[in-house]
């Protein structure tokens, strides 16, 4: 009897012990991402925002490797403001790499725009399909938003991995980041910003460029919005002068511990 009684509640033990196995309990506090600015080639910092510790334990990427002379460049395209095309001619003229994540309404409204995008060899990332503040949505919703994307983008262009996702509006909490590195993502902050999103105040290319250059450091990752027609007149002069300061631009595939990058398929030569 007493081997019984015991057995019994070994196995209700192992039973009560289970859901804290497959569950984790996330804190849901919200964070809007953010960071100070490089200055003079030395690297951010986003210790004074109170969440690296979240950033780092769920494995977000916001600097490559610092040790090197390397950029990463990431594109934000919720929508199409009729730039993107100038933007990868520009990338394919210079034979840079980059990564650009899209929003469901992207991938419903500009489909060719992504075929070129996987043949010239560049990532496309998951923005999520309706842009919310994931913080204030469920798990399950959460999966829905991220699947709806992976699985049109894969219908249109045949990529079937979708690694990286971008935070709608920069917004995240544990849970979120929890969530989404359950599902494989690994989710992708910044380096260098600056307010380029608003169409009503695109102040020219120098601008641009002068925001982009003056915050320039090791391990860099760029966000852009492929809607700012200031970034656009100004990537070009952007890649050769960081081209001229030693930086080589690298895919997210790149960065250490990932994946080797799939050969593009346009013709490409070595950077300088």
């Amino acid at each position: 009897m007493n081997k019984r009684i015991a057995c019994l509640i070994f196995s209700l033990f192992l039973l009560c012990m289970l859901p804290l196995q497959s569950t984790v309990a996330y804190q849901d506090q919200p964070y809007h991402f953010g960071f100070k600015k490089s200055k003079n080639g030395r690297l951010p910092s986003i210790n004074e925002e109170g969440f690296k510790s979240i950033v780092d334990r769920h494995g977000a990427v916001f600097l490559g490797d610092t040790s090197q002379k390397e950029l990463y460049l990431t594109f934000d395209n919720g929508y199409e403001n009729g730039f993107t095309p100038a933007i990868l001619d520009t990338l394919l003229s210079r034979h840079v790499p980059a990564i650009f994540f899209v929003t469901g309404h992207y991938v419903k409204d500009k489909p060719e725009l992504l075929k070129r995008m996987v043949a010239e060899g560049h990532l496309i990332g998951n923005h999520s399909w309706s842009h919310p503040d994931m913080s204030t949505i469920s798990n399950e919703k959460i999966k829905d938003e991220l699947a709806k994307v992976k699985d049109a983008v894969t219908e249109v262009t045949g990529q079937k991995e979708m690694k990286y996702l971008r935070p709608p509006r920069g917004i995240f909490s544990d849970r979120t980041l929890g969530i989404s590195k359950e599902l494989g993502y690994t989710n992708v902050f910044w380096s260098i910003a600056y307010k380029d999103w608003d169409v009503k105040q695109q102040r020219g290319w120098k601008y641009a460029y002068d925001q982009i250059i003056s915050q320039l450091h090791p391990g860099a990752v760029i966000l852009l919005h492929s809607i700012s027609k200031d970034n656009t007149e100004a990537l070009g002069a952007f890649i050769d002068e960081a081209h001229r300061q030693g930086y080589v631009f690298k895919s997210l595939d790149q960065l250490p511990g990932s994946a080797p990058t799939p050969a593009p398929l346009s013709p490409s030569t070595p950077q300088r």
